[in-house]
């Protein structure tokens, strides 16, 4: 059995994302997940995440990305696939 090829993406993640909870519904969602990595508010009103773990997970947190919780409104998703950094825990960035 040979070890689950692990991913990282960084996402950046636009619309109404910031003041709805959608950090926190992330790092929610990445712990159900077992992903690693960050989400983060940035100044122009977008988040950005980070999310690093085994292919099948990460995809499913990135889907989630394109609505977020039921509070936001996603307009525009960008994914850019990385080498993976060896994430400990998924956390809120500040």
């Amino acid at each position: 059995m040979h070890d689950p090829e692990i991913i990282r993406y960084t996402v950046r993640v636009s619309g109404r994302v910031q003041g709805v909870g959608f950090r926190y519904s992330a790092v929610n969602k990445a712990e159900r997940l077992q992903v690693s990595g960050y989400v983060k508010n940035m100044p122009d009103g977008s988040v950005t995440l980070e999310i690093e773990g085994v292919r099948e997970n990460v995809q499913q947190m990135l889907a989630w990305c394109y609505h977020g919780p039921g509070t936001a409104w996603v307009d525009h998703v960008q994914e850019y696939q990385e080498p993976p950094k060896g994430y400990k825990g998924f956390s809120v960035k500040y």
